[in-house]
């Protein structure tokens, strides 16, 4: 009976220390879920956010707006300087992409390639020439007169060969040179021989065409050209020098009275 009795208080301390054994493993368990982690000290001089992280980089951030009203007078001005001279610079670069004839360049009578802008400033007549049609001596002679008594330094004539009008025009460009030096010494700007119609043509050319609205049919086309590169008269071969010059001596003279007031 005593055994028995033994036995059984065996049986009950051996579940009770299973079941002791058995808590302790769940509580260290629990203790070891339950226990936060220690937190990272900030370093010195630093500060950890204590709220949540915004959703958006910029949520609920308020961008400064600058006032200039607000600026320091000196910032002001400065700023004001800025600002002018890039609306002058803007101005200028809008003027100067409305091309004009002295916004291109050409080769001159002895092969040297010439900016036609050294002429801005001036009253140009520009004129297809050739040496051996029936009106080259009453305008060569016509020609050299006009640069005598109006050139040059306010107004200039432009001669261009050209040898498409009956192929009036067949000489070397030294050749075409010589006989007008020698023959009429004219002293007014001569270039190397060019297309003045169709495709061919020099630029120069084709900007007088499309801004006349009047396209060379034949030799010595006159295009008179005021000093801001605007194209202001175009006139045929029948119309004669002395028709003309009434216009051309008008430009000069206006010219020459701007540049008194200007000094």
């Amino acid at each position: 009976m005593r055994e028995q009795i033994q036995k059984r208080k065996r049986k009950k301390t051996r579940s009770l220390d299973l079941e002791l054994t058995g808590a302790e493993q769940l509580g260290k368990l629990r203790f070891r879920a339950r226990t936060p982690r220690p937190q990272r000290r900030p370093r010195k001089g630093r500060v950890l956010p204590s709220g949540p992280p915004p959703s958006a980089p910029h949520a609920g951030v308020s961008l400064p707006v600058f006032s200039l009203a607000k600026a320091p007078p000196r910032m002001r001005a400065m700023v004001a300087t800025l600002t002018a001279a890039w609306l002058l610079l803007w101005a200028t670069a809008c003027a100067k992409s409305e091309q004009d004839f002295y916004d291109f360049k050409a080769v001159n009578i002895r092969g040297k390639l010439v900016s036609l802008e050294k002429y801005r400033g001036s009253v140009s007549l520009v004129v297809n020439v050739a040496s051996e049609c029936g009106f080259t001596d009453q305008n060569y002679r016509a020609l050299q007169q006009l640069q005598r008594d109006l050139g040059p330094y306010h107004f200039n004539v432009l001669a261009f060969p050209c040898n498409q009008f009956g192929q009036q025009e067949p000489d070397t460009n030294r050749e075409i040179e010589n006989f007008a030096r020698r023959t009429y010494s004219v002293s007014f700007p001569m270039f190397s021989k060019i297309a003045v119609t169709g495709t061919g043509a020099h630029p120069a050319f084709k900007y007088l065409t499309q801004t006349s609205g009047k396209e060379p049919t034949w030799n010595f086309w006159k295009y008179l050209v005021a000093p801001d590169g605007k194209v202001v008269g175009a006139w045929d071969p029948t119309v004669p020098i002395q028709e003309i010059k009434p216009r051309i001596t008008e430009l000069v003279v206006k010219l020459i009275l701007k540049k008194r007031e200007e000094l």
